[in-house]
């Protein structure tokens, strides 16, 4: 079964994914903070991350650089999923190396639909 890795500071967002996501047969992993899901990311090695930009210790961009500029994780597709939804955000998270740049309120639908087309 694929591993996905949610990260995300909003519990009910996080549950929301994993159930969605659970029921399509993927394994669920939970990070409620940047730094936690760095760690996560790093031990777990997720086929998947699903991240948001804004989170406590550190924040969605700086763990997507960090992963894509390492050559351990840089192929591990990242979607980003925030409320941030400026042109500059999107860029920022372009050059971060985040693979689908997702704004909120997101369907959940669209949401297992892209993990769909990079994990099948």
């Amino acid at each position: 079964m694929k591993k996905i890795l949610i990260v995300d500071d909003e519990q009910d967002i996080v549950e929301s994914l994993k159930f969605v996501l659970e029921t399509s047969d993927y394994t669920c992993y939970c990070a409620y903070d940047g730094e936690e899901g760095l760690r996560l990311a790093k031990e777990i090695q997720p086929d998947l991350i699903i991240l948001d930009v804004m989170m406590p210790k550190i924040n969605g961009f700086k763990i997507s650089r960090l992963l894509k500029f390492d050559n351990k994780y840089k192929n591990i597709p990242i979607l980003m999923l925030t409320a941030r939804s400026q042109e500059e955000d999107k860029l920022i998270g372009e050059e971060t190396g985040a693979d689908e740049y997702i704004t909120k309120p997101f369907d959940l639908d669209y949401v297992l639909k892209k993990v769909d087309e990079y994990l099948k």
